[in-house]
C-alpha cells in the first residue's frame, strides 16, 4: 500500500500481552505515533540498528482510515474504515525502557513492515491476526478481545488527532511477542485479508 500520511498505535490493547510485558491495562487508550519514514512492504528487510540490544516482532491489525474523522462518533468512525492491513510494530525494547519515550524504540526505520490492503466491509470485531517466525506460530488474537474495539479506539483518537484518508491506526498486539535475531523471517497475517514477510538483517 501507500505510505501513510500518520501512523497513530495504542499500547497494551490485549490484556494478555498488558500482562506478559508487567503492565496494566489503561483506563484510556495509550496512544503513540510511529513516522512513515519506518515503513517498509512486504519482502523487505527488518534491519536490526546497532547498539539497539532485543528487538521483538509486534503483529498487529492495521486499520485504514477512508474519510476524515474529527470528534467522530464510533459508528462514524466504523463507517469511515477503508481496509484492513497486516503490521508489525517492531520494538527495540532497552530504549523502550530506557528513553522515556518510543521515538527510536518504535520509529526507527525499517520498524513497521506493512501488507498490502484489504479493502472492505469487514466484521471489525472478528478479525484473526497470526504471527509466524521461522514459520512457527507465535501469536494468535482477534479483535474481539480487544479492550477497547476498533470503533471506539478510532472515535478516542479523533478526539484529539484528525485522522485523513490513508492514515493508519495500530489496533495493539496480542501476547506472545519475542526477540528478533539476524536470519529470521517474520510473517503476520490478518487472516483471510492481508500478509507481510520480512527477513530480519544484522546492522549494516
Amino acid at each position: 500500500m501507500e505510505r501513510p500520511g500518520k501512523i497513530v498505535c495504542v499500547g497494551r490493547n490485549y490484556r494478555e500481552h498488558a500482562k506478559e510485558m508487567g503492565n496494566e491495562v489503561p483506563a484510556e487508550p495509550l496512544l503513540f505515533l510511529k513516522p512513515p519514514s519506518c515503513v517498509t512492504a512486504t519482502g523487505a528487510s527488518i534491519e536490526l540498528p546497532p547498539g539497539a540490544g532485543r528487538v521483538d516482532f509486534e503483529g498487529e491489525v492495521g486499520i485504514v482510515i477512508g474519510a476524515r474523522l474529527r470528534k467522530a462518533t464510533a459508528e462514524q468512525s466504523a463507517a469511515a474504515v477503508r481496509g484492513v492491513v497486516a503490521a508489525n510494530d517492531v520494538s527495540a525494547r532497552e530504549w523502550q525502557k530506557n528513553d522515556g519515550q518510543w521515538a527510536r524504540a518504535k520509529g526507527s526505520d525499517t520498524f513497521l513492515p506493512l501488507g498490502e490492503e484489504s479493502r472492505g466491509p469487514h466484521d471489525l470485531g472478528a478479525l484473526t491476526l497470526v504471527t509466524r517466525l521461522n514459520g512457527v506460530e507465535k501469536q494468535r488474537g482477534s479483535t474481539s478481545e480487544l479492550v477497547f474495539p476498533i470503533p471506539v479506539l478510532l472515535s478516542y483518537i479523533s478526539r484529539f488527532i484528525t485522522l485523513e484518508p490513508g492514515d493508519v491506526v495500530l489496533t495493539g498486539t496480542p501476547s506472545g511477542v519475542g526477540a528478533l535475531k539476524a536470519g529470521d523471517v517474520v510473517e503476520v497475517e490478518v487472516v483471510g485479508h492481508s500478509t507481510v514477510r520480512s527477513p530480519v538483517v544484522a546492522p549494516a
